[in-house]
């Protein structure tokens, strides 16, 4: 018998065996090339269940009215960036246990401290591989349990 907390599936010892390769990712960036982007690396590691958003604003929308498992946001955005909905999720009661991963070409060392400090659960600079994109994942994955 298996038990789920959150969308990783654990075994009755309590040792993460996997995530649930149908939890509900929201990849959110401006730049819809990137979207796609994210959207088959996430595929190439099993993941399909994928909707997205171009801004901080729609996304915050869709969490407030949908279910996800999982946001991989960028930070430069119009209308909201990904730290400010990065902030609104760890305000918000219902959302503020959803993993977010920074995804953005923002390398400066306060950015990334900015991004921990209010609550990112990763941060990934542009380019990437799915190699990097699946390690950030499990190291997200493995502190969820």
């Amino acid at each position: 018998m298996y038990n789920w907390i959150g969308a990783i599936q654990m075994r009755p010892d309590g040792v993460n065996c996997m995530p649930d390769n149908n939890m509900r990712f929201l990849v959110v960036d401006d730049f819809s090339t990137m979207r796609r982007i994210v959207r088959n690396l996430l595929k190439e590691l099993g993941f399909s269940n994928v909707e997205e958003a171009e801004d901080g604003q729609i996304a915050l929308h869709k969490l407030q009215n949908s279910t996800y498992d999982f946001v991989v946001t960028d930070w430069n955005m119009p209308n909201m960036t990904g730290l400010e909905l990065l902030q609104q999720v760890r305000a918000n009661a219902q959302l503020k246990h959803l993993p977010v991963l920074m995804v953005t070409a923002e390398a400066k060392k306060e950015n990334i401290i900015a991004a921990a400090s209010a609550g990112a659960s990763g941060y990934i600079v542009k380019p990437f591989t799915a190699a990097t994109l699946d390690e950030k994942l499990k190291k997200i994955f493995a502190n969820m349990a």
